[in-house]
C-alpha cells in the first residue's frame, strides 16, 4: 500500500492512541483490523513509529504483538516518578479500584472501567506497583484477571477474600451490576 505522508501521519497517531490506551500489548492481527489495514503494512508503520528519534516511546514488537513503552533514555527519570507515586498515599479513584479487586473475585478490567465508569488503566498499573493487586490470566479463558496480592490481604488481617466484611452481599451487587451491562451490550449489538 502506497501512503501520503498526511494518510502516514494519522495512522500514526491512530496507532500510538490504541497501544497508550491499551497499555497492554495489542496483536498485529488487532490493530490491522482495528485500523483496517494489511498486516504487513501496519509492521512498516510499527518499524517507522520506533526509529523515530525524537520520539518519547520505543515499541516493543514481537513476531505477533506491539507494546508502546517509555524510551530507555527516560529510564532514570520514570523511576523518580515510580517513586514519588509508591510513597503518596493512595487517591480516593485508587481506593475505589482496589475495593472492586477486593469483592469482585477474578475482575477484568473492561469490569472495572464499567463500575468505576472511567478508564481504569494507570491506576491499576499504580495497585500492582504498590504489591496491592496482582494480575493473572482468567482460568475461564477470559484474559486478565486482577486479584488481591497476599501482601494486601494480610495487611487487612484476613486469609481469603470471602473474610472480608459483607463480601458475599457487595459481591452480589458487583455481579449484579456487570451483568446488567452486558445484558445491555448484547441488546444492542442484535
Amino acid at each position: 500500500m502506497i501512503l501520503h505522508d498526511e494518510q502516514k501521519k494519522e495512522l500514526y497517531a491512530k496507532i500510538q492512541a490504541i497501544l497508550f490506551y491499551m497499555h497492554d500489548p495489542v496483536s498485529f492481527q488487532k490493530l490491522s483490523e482495528l485500523l483496517e489495514i494489511e498486516k504487513g503494512d501496519l509492521e512498516v508503520l510499527v518499524q517507522d513509529l520506533n526509529s523515530g528519534v525524537s520520539n518519547p516511546f520505543s515499541f516493543v514488537v514481537t513476531n505477533q504483538s506491539v507494546q508502546m513503552v517509555t524510551h530507555a533514555q527516560f529510564s532514570d527519570l520514570i523511576e523518580k516518578v515510580k517513586k514519588d507515586e509508591v510513597t503518596k498515599d493512595l487517591s480516593k479513584a485508587a481506593l475505589e479500584t482496589l475495593s472492586i479487586v477486593l469483592y469482585k473475585k477474578n475482575v477484568t478490567r473492561t469490569d472495572i472501567d464499567f463500575i468505576r465508569g472511567v478508564n481504569s488503566s494507570v491506576i491499576l498499573r499504580n495497585l500492582m506497583m504498590r504489591g496491592l493487586i496482582e494480575k493473572s490470566n482468567s482460568a475461564s479463558g477470559r484474559g486478565s484477571v486482577y486479584v488481591p496480592s497476599h501482601k494486601l490481604l494480610n495487611h487487612l488481617g484476613v486469609t481469603q477474600q470471602e473474610a472480608l466484611q459483607d463480601f458475599e452481599k457487595t459481591s452480589h451487587i458487583l455481579e449484579d451490576k456487570i451483568a446488567q451491562f452486558k445484558n445491555s451490550n448484547n441488546e444492542t449489538n442484535e
